[in-house]
């Protein structure tokens, strides 16, 4: 969190990421308790659930990309920077920019083409199983990237803020 950030703002953010995590905890959780009961019902009894392999697939897409939003969150992406460890701090301040931007950038784009996608799927009407619009499991997609987009853009500013107030980079 940003320290800057007004006490609404700080709030709203902290309620945000309880949610987030909220989220991904509860489905984290039932991807767990879905996979063991598949390998108990199989194992002992040699049967399954009809359709718990789609859904286990649809859940591990959910919570991949849930916890990337969460990463975002402090900025936590992975990322490699052996070049900027080299150069001066007003240097990788700038390096700094021009990779909030780009990031942001790049998370617009596969959020546009995602929603497009999941639009294509929602006008086709296709099935992701148990009569679940397949629209529905992919919307993770153009939210989730969304979110990481909207948090570049914001890490942006606060990254900005600090150099125009001559804080150090973090």
């Amino acid at each position: 969190m940003d320290p800057v950030a007004p006490s609404g703002i700080t709030r709203a953010l902290r309620i945000i990421a309880l949610l987030e995590d909220s989220l991904l905890v509860g489905l984290l959780a039932l991807m767990i308790m879905l996979a063991a009961a598949q390998i108990l019902l199989r194992n002992v009894l040699g049967s399954s659930f009809g359709s718990s392999d789609q859904l286990l697939r649809i859940l591990v897409l959910w919570v991949g990309l849930l916890g990337a939003v969460a990463a975002s969150r402090d900025d936590k992406q992975i990322n490699i920077d052996m070049l900027s460890r080299l150069l001066p701090v007003r240097a990788r301040l700038g390096v700094r920019f021009v990779v909030d931007l780009f990031t942001a950038g790049v998370c617009i784009l596969i959020a546009w083409h995602a929603g497009r996608f999941v639009h294509s799927e929602y006008v086709a009407g296709s099935v992701a199983f148990m009569n679940i619009p397949a629209w529905i499991a992919e919307l993770i997609l153009p939210l989730a990237f969304g979110l990481i987009a909207l948090r570049y853009v914001l890490i942006f500013f606060s990254h900005l803020r600090r150099f125009l107030a001559g804080t150090p980079a973090p």
